[in-house]
């Protein structure tokens, strides 16, 4: 949000303009910052409208003149209502009465008049269509979403990634696979604060359900060193790590409910599912590993900038933990 001093705000246009009745528009669009057109723009509608020309106008042009008429938006609604056509039906009839519109701005048309798929309409013409529910978070701790991503393990001296799918480290590394090394999956437990942000994530080697008992009490203590003391709902997926009945209990003995998502259905998770993508493209896949170790040690660390140091659109463009009233480091974005 603007400041009331900004510079070029109604009250800076106001400044500036006063400015060029004593001096060159130039010096002092050039002391401004700004353009010597720009500068002259202002003062011409200051002069022509007084304070009111120093308003934002639209950007929407004064004339359209390739626009669809209203009617003719009309007669396709009551195409697709009254005869359920598509919209290469509906260009069709339009032709053949005259009217010259192609079939894409048929379908855009129908987009936005939110008739576009069949299933929004009823029989009689009716919309069915029904706007979708956003999942909020009222306060701290009222939703936590838990989940699991794997990421293939990282062998010593690199992977593929490294040296390439042929090279003789990866068939090396692939030899020791098959000897009997360490291979396969490490399995990335986060937790997600549905109002903060805030996030918590621990490389774990598997996703069972003891496992995730222990990663869920680990997380549930880093949310109260944050002050989130108070967990209302656990939301996740239906892994069966989540439907065991020991996690069941561990949730449920702390007086939380416990709220899976309908199947196939990840966006009623999708605060944590967007936080692991970020957490792909910003670290897991941003750079070459040469071990596990070295990956594993990069994610504490990146979890310390995820929450103190990186902005959050949710938080104003702010790290997810300047909307907690208790922070562990006091370092935030400004300060880096």
């Amino acid at each position: 949000m603007t400041h009331a001093n900004a510079p070029l705000n109604i009250e800076g246009r106001r400044r500036l303009v006063e400015r060029c009745r004593s001096r060159p528009i130039a010096h002092v669009a050039a002391e401004a910052g700004v353009s010597r057109a720009c500068l002259s723009k202002w003062k011409n509608r200051y002069d022509t409208y007084g304070e009111a020309g120093l308003q934002d106008r639209s950007s929407v042009p004064h004339s359209s003149p390739t626009q669809t008429s209203p009617e003719v938006v009309e007669r396709i609604e009551q195409l697709r209502r009254d005869n359920k056509w598509s919209a290469r039906r509906i260009a069709l009839e339009l032709a053949n009465q005259g009217v010259q519109i192609s079939e894409r701005t048929v379908g855009r048309w129908l987009a936005r008049l939110g008739i576009n798929h069949r299933r929004f309409l009823d029989p009689d013409g009716s919309i069915n269509r029904r706007p979708s529910q956003r999942i909020v978070a009222r306060y701290p701790g009222h939703m936590v979403h838990l989940d699991v991503k794997k990421a293939g393990r990282i062998p010593d001296g690199g992977g593929w990634r490294a040296h390439g799918r042929d090279s003789e480290q990866a068939r090396t590394a692939q030899r020791a696979k098959t000897a009997g090394a360490k291979g396969g999956y490490v399995y990335l437990h986060s937790a997600v604060d549905g109002f903060s942000r805030l996030a918590y994530t621990e490389p774990l080697p598997d996703e069972k359900a003891a496992t995730t008992v222990a990663f869920f009490s680990r997380a549930r203590a880093f949310f109260a060193a944050h002050g989130i003391h108070r967990i209302v709902r656990v939301v996740t997926d239906n892994g069966a790590n989540y439907r065991a009945a020991v996690f069941v209990r561990s949730v449920t003995s702390g007086a939380l409910r416990h709220q899976r998502t309908k199947p196939y259905t990840p966006r009623h998770n999708g605060k944590v599912e967007r936080y692991q993508r970020i957490l792909a493209e910003e670290l897991l896949y941003a750079r070459t590993w040469s071990s596990e170790a070295e990956r594993t040690r990069a994610i504490a660390v990146w979890n310390v900038h995820y929450n103190y140091h990186r902005p959050h659109t949710t938080a104003g463009n702010r790290p997810p933990a300047s909307r907690l009233p208790t922070s562990v480091t006091n370092v935030m974005a400004s300060n880096t």
